[in-house]
């Protein structure tokens, strides 16, 4: 499997993501022409693209006669997320010398803190595309 920042490193897969993203909400899926439609890249551009994306687990695929449509699974987007949490929530050392906390609470703080800085930064990306900003 290619590393996921590999995958997500060429545009048009990203502007397939984003489309999948969008669209979601319907849980049926986008079919290839619709994607091709939407993007105004070829037919077998967007196949190449789709099956980058599929290899790499980031798109489920339903088959629906000869028709396929296809829907965003982000979970594989977690390694990115964790990768980039330290960038966006900064290296500034805390001090914990006052305080000791078990594993599995300092496991479930740390947990917590990734939690927070990535909505922050999902809220602040939707923010910035808000037309008039």
């Amino acid at each position: 499997m290619a590393d996921i920042f590999d995958v997500i490193a060429d545009g048009t897969r990203r502007d397939i993501l984003q489309l999948l993203r969008e669209r979601g909400g319907d849980g049926r899926g986008t079919s290839v022409s619709q994607i091709v439609a939407e993007l105004g890249v070829s037919q077998p551009t967007v196949s190449k693209h789709l099956k980058v994306l599929r290899e790499a687990d980031l798109v489920s695929v339903r088959e629906e006669g000869q028709h396929r449509y296809y829907s965003l699974s982000p979970e594989p987007l977690d390694a990115v997320d964790e990768w980039l949490v330290p960038f966006i929530m900064g290296d500034e050392p805390v001090s914990t010398a006052s305080v000791t906390l078990p594993d599995s609470a300092a496991a479930a703080a740390d947990l917590v803190g990734r939690a927070a800085a990535s909505t922050k930064h999902a809220i602040e990306s939707v923010f910035k595309r808000m037309p008039g900003r």
